[in-house]
Parts: structure tokens; C-alpha cells; sequence
């Protein structure tokens, strides 16, 4: 059995990743012992069936369930997947466009958003409907989960604004990235079908 490094600050980092994403920005320390340490990591969580991934330059680090290899059996899996719905799965694409448009234009690393620069960004894919209220509940209970995904953060003492997580450009990548203004134009139709689907007797 591998013997872990006893200290704290490893086994802390090691269970964030476990956990979910862990970041640079809020512990440098236990960022510099997950890159110290990195080879242990993996050698810890392969036989589970998961590898680590460190993206260096973005400043995060998290665990995916690696693909059996040839003549291995299928493990179970530790690291779940989430079915998104059209809501989430359009928010999410327009987070990552937004991303790559801040990148491009500005050295700042930080993409910060307000609630309101969040619903302008989605309504124009929004079908016409009466009860834009209830439209805009519907918004905020994306925006809410895509937070419990750790996409979004919001910011301590401003809880209507956000920090669109860097972390995003790793689950919406750059190939899939490319293909979006198809995409767009897909969830706009998918938009048209909804609100004609509302509007049916």
C-alpha cells in the first residue's frame, strides 16, 4: 500500500481533489505541494481509474476518470457525470464564449460578471413568452447550478456578481469551442421549438 506523505497540507490537498477542483489562487501553499507531489498523486488515484490533470498556466487541478485500456476491465465509476439540460447547457456555452472574448481582448485573468451581464447574454435565446418572470426564475436556477458545478463563483460581499471559473475552458475545450457558432444557432432553433411547444393547446 503507497504510504502517504503524513503532513496536513498534503493530505488536505489530496482530499480537495477528491473533492472537486483544486485552485491556485486561494492556497498557494497547498497548490505548490499538489505540483511537489504530483507523481505520488498519480501514483495514489490510478488504481482507483482516475488521473490527475494539472493545468499549470490556468492555475487548477482536478481528477477524471481514466478510460479502461485495452483488455482492462471497466471500473466503477468514482467521478459521476451530470446530464445537462438545455438551460444549463447554453448558459455554460456562453460562459466559455465570454471566457475566450475576455482572453482575447484584455492580460486579466479574472472574468467577472454581474447577474444582470449573465440574463443579457441568454435572452436573446429566449423563446417570447408571456410570463418573462418566470423566464428569469428559470435563468437564476441555471446560474445556481451552474455555481454547485463550480463554474461560476460568486463573490463574497457582492453576491450578485460572479467569477466565470477558468476550470470552464477544460469541460467546454477548444474544438468544441470552435464549432460554436453552429451550436448557437442549434439552441436558438431548440429555442424556437420550445416556445412553440409552450404556446400548444
Amino acid at each position: 500500500m503507497l504510504d502517504l506523505d503524513p503532513t496536513a497540507a498534503f493530505s488536505g490537498t489530496l482530499i480537495g481533489l477528491m473533492k472537486g477542483v483544486v485552485y491556485q489562487e486561494p492556497d498557494p501553499g497547498a497548490w505548490q505541494m499538489l505540483l511537489d507531489h504530483m507523481a505520488r498523486v498519480r501514483d495514489y488515484v490510478g488504481p482507483l481509474g482516475l488521473e490527475l490533470v494539472v493545468d499549470e498556466s490556468e492555475g487548477y487541478a482536478y481528477l477524471r476518470q481514466r478510460p479502461a485500456g485495452e483488455g482492462e476491465p471497466e471500473l466503477p465509476r468514482l467521478v459521476s457525470r451530470r446530464p445537462l439540460g438545455y438551460g444549463v447547457s447554453l448558459l455554460l456555452v456562453l460562459l466559455r464564449k465570454k471566457l475566450a472574448e475576455s482572453d482575447a481582448k484584455t492580460a486579466e485573468t479574472r472574468l467577472i460578471m454581474s447577474r444582470d451581464d449573465i440574463l443579457e447574454l441568454v435572452r436573446v435565446f429566449l423563446p417570447d413568452a408571456a410570463n418573462e418572470a418566470r423566464q428569469l426564475d428559470r435563468v437564476e436556477a441555471h446560474i445556481n447550478k451552474i455555481v454547485e458545478m463550480g463554474f461560476l463563483r460568486r463573490l463574497r460581499g457582492r453576491e450578485d456578481h460572479f467569477e466565470v471559473r477558468r476550470i470552464l475552458k477544460a469541460f467546454v475545450d477548444a474544438q468544441w469551442l470552435g464549432e460554436l457558432e453552429k451550436r448557437l444557432d442549434q439552441y436558438r432553433e431548440h429555442g424556437s421549438i420550445v416556445a412553440d411547444e409552450n404556446e400548444a393547446p
